[in-house]
Parts: C-alpha cells; structure tokens; sequence
C-alpha cells in the first residue's frame, strides 16, 4: 500500500502505476507536492480539466486521501466511464459557461483547479476567468502544459497576444497594482491573490485574501 505521508507520493504513485492510463512531464510532481500538499488529508474537491485516461483522477483521490472529491470536465463522452467512488466527470467544452456554471451549482466549493485540457490558449484562459474568482479564497489554480503557449497550432507563439504565457504576464503587473501609482486599477484580482508561480510547462495560482500592505521600520536606538 502506498503510504499518503510519503512527499514523493505522486510520483512513486506514477512510476508504480499499474492502473488507468497516465501521462505526466516527470518534473511536475515535485510542483504538485509544493503546491498541493496542503490539501491531503483536509476532503479538498479538486475540478482537474481534461480526463482523457482516467488514470489521474485516481491518482488525485488517492493521493488527497479520504473525504476528497475529484470532478473531471471533458469533451470525450467515454470519460463518462472513469466514473467511480469520489470522482465524477461532466462532459463539455472546458470554455463553456453553461458546463462550469453546472460544475459551480453542485461543487460550490472547489479548492484546486488544474488545467490538463485543450492546452487552447484562448480555452485556458476563458476557462480561468469563469473559474478562478469562483474557486476557494485559499485556493490553488494550476495550468500545466503550457509550452503551447509557444505553439502556432495552439493559438500560441512567442510575446503573441493572446496567449496564457502573454496573458499571466499581465497578470504579474495586476498582482501589483497597489504598487503602480494608479497606472492599473486594483481589481479583484489584485485582491485575492497571493502569488503566481512560473515554471517550466506550468504556471501556478495561490489566491488569499489581501489586506492593507504594512512596511514597518526597525532601526537601531
């Protein structure tokens, strides 16, 4: 039996996988840990994008532990039969509002949302704006596979408009509008979030809710 304690869960879990079809960048379960290892063991309810295999959506029960729930969204009718104990999936367009706003009306409460889906620039970051307001005021929105974001085929390429990548720039700006002296307005944005974290392929939301900056002073008598 695999040990839930364990840090390396995830990708043990992975490399002993004998279950549901898997496909995972291996440096991307050392970013899992870091940012979702808070959750395991809480009943979090994570809305993973993308189910294609099913294997991930075991894996995440597993790996969260008991009292998790596991929605899966795609557009695959098929996916319908990953179905079990703790894990459901709704099938649709990642970028429909009347898909996420059933997913919404049953998991009012979602703590992790993690992008696996079309890997669409335009997709991704429609369903960020439906989503990410939405999801838990400490919660976790992580969008992987985002080297499409270079990808012509995608939507993509390099410094186009329109592209995840150009648009979480932006968003690095909003997270400090407090700081740009009435250049960009402090939005919602700006106020529930604590930071975005880039990596290789992946980019991670931590939200929490902001308050007044303090920047005390200490100084020798």
């Amino acid at each position: 039996m695999k040990d839930q304690n364990d840090q390396g869960f995830l990708h043990r879990y992975f490399l002993e996988n004998s279950s549901k079809r898997l496909h995972k960048w291996i440096h991307y379960f050392d970013i899992y840990e870091r940012h979702f290892s808070r959750f395991r063991n809480a009943s979090p309810v994570m809305l993973e994008i993308g189910v294609f295999g099913g294997g991930s959506l075991e894996m995440w029960r597993e790996y969260f532990g008991a009292g998790a729930r596991i929605v899966g969204v795609d557009i695959n009718p098929e996916c319908k039969k990953h179905e079990q104990d703790s894990i459901e999936v709704f099938i649709g367009n990642q970028d429909d509002p009347a898909i996420i706003q059933q997913i919404l009306r049953k998991y009012p409460r979602i703590d992790i949302v993690l992008d696996d889906g079309s890997h669409i620039n335009d997709q991704i970051i429609t369903s960020f704006e439906l989503l990410y307001e939405r999801i838990h005021p400490k919660g976790v929105y992580m969008v992987e596979d985002t080297h499409t974001c270079y990808w012509d085929e995608y939507g993509g390429g390099l410094r186009r408009a329109g592209s995840f990548i150009e648009y979480a720039k932006n968003k690095i700006d909003e997270i400090n509008a407090v700081h740009s002296r009435n250049a960009l307005p402090i939005s919602p944005f700006t106020r529930i979030t604590d930071c975005i974290a880039v990596y290789d392929s992946v980019v991670v939301f931590e939200k929490r809710p902001q308050g007044a900056r303090q920047a005390p002073v200490t100084e020798p008598l």
